[in-house]
């Protein structure tokens, strides 16, 4: 297979046992330039990262790596009032409002968390929605407005619509844009009001509509994930065990990572990882030892934090080493 040759490696057998290792920026080495310029407050060369990434080529990650650093909000404000109609800072401003949001929720149940921080969450998030709404109106071509409103929108509850509506603006501007594909994932998995049929067959149809070789190819062994995460011990097993959910794995593995025109880099480490655990708990073990073989011993802290919280990378190599017998 392509992706196989291309990186050295031969199906069927290991040609190496490199030491797993976690890869929190996907090999991206702006991710880390970014976020160092970010937390020392650097913004023209935080402006410079940004903008010599195109919105073709997707600044996700990027923009999350600013807004994951903390004190971001302490200089924002006044790089805002020295350029007040520039959308790369009001998305920085925004994105990062919505980081500072969550950090203000905290991954809590609802049950468990305070008026406050309800308030303070919500405040937040309607900060961050006018920046963004006003850097899209700036540049009307980008997604990265666009893409982050739809994190917004399910932080206050807009609704599948209005959500719906968001996911539409951003695809519209980049048909097959990653993160926007996985925002909407979320928003019509169960637990946020939709459901599993109609989150397995949004993942199935985009798949199948994107070109040979898509990143895409990710969403169905994510939306077998979410609901294998919704199920209770033993029906949770028993859920991934089922012979389609196998099948739509492989049929999801032939249009992406096993395409001849998929490439590795970029978004490919975390779609391989997704899929060498996703085959790992079905049960698929060839084609989970496959990609474990592709992922060369680099682990993303998703998915396998689902398994490990505290230490994804031996749930990756346990998983990895039932795949070799």
């Amino acid at each position: 297979m392509a992706l196989l040759r291309d990186w050295g490696l031969t199906l069927g057998r290991w040609t190496g046992r490199p030491g797993a290792r976690l890869e929190k920026d996907s090999s991206d080495p702006d991710v880390a330039r970014v976020r160092e310029a970010a937390a020392a407050a650097d913004w023209a060369s935080v402006r410079g990262l940004l903008e010599a990434r195109p919105e073709s080529q997707d600044r996700t990650g990027l923009l999350w790596a600013v807004g994951d650093t903390a004190g971001v909000e302490r200089w924002i404000g006044d790089v805002l009032k020295k350029e007040p109609e520039s959308a790369p800072a009001l998305t920085v401003a925004g994105i990062r409002y919505v980081s500072w949001a969550w950090e203000a929720r905290t991954a809590a149940r609802a049950k468990d968390v305070s008026r406050e921080q309800f308030e303070v969450f919500h405040s937040r998030l309607r900060q961050a929605e006018e920046w963004l709404y006003k850097a899209a109106e700036l540049e009307p071509g980008w997604t990265s407005p666009w893409y982050v409103l739809q994190v917004t929108g399910r932080g206050l509850e807009v609704g599948q619509v209005t959500a719906r509506r968001r996911f539409e603006a951003t695809v519209r501007r980049d048909p097959y844009h990653l993160g926007a594909h996985t925002q909407l994932l979320q928003q019509i998995c169960k637990k946020w009001g939709g459901s599993h049929e109609e989150m397995h067959a949004f993942a199935r149809e985009s798949v199948v509509k994107a070109p040979g070789g898509t990143p895409l190819g990710r969403l169905v062994p994510d939306a077998h994930i979410e609901e294998w995460l919704s199920l209770d011990s033993g029906p949770d097993a028993a859920y991934m065990r089922r012979p389609e959910v196998a099948e739509s794995l492989r049929q999801a593995a032939d249009h992406s990572y096993r395409h001849p025109d998929f490439v590795p880099e970029g978004s490919g480490l975390g779609l391989l990882n997704s899929f060498a655990m996703a085959f790992s708990l079905a049960g698929d073990r060839a084609s989970a030892r496959e990609c474990f073989q592709a992922t060369q011993g680099r682990v993303t802290e998703s998915p396998w934090d689902y398994l490990n919280g505290s230490d994804p990378v031996a749930a990756y190599r346990k998983h990895c080493s039932a795949a070799k017998r």
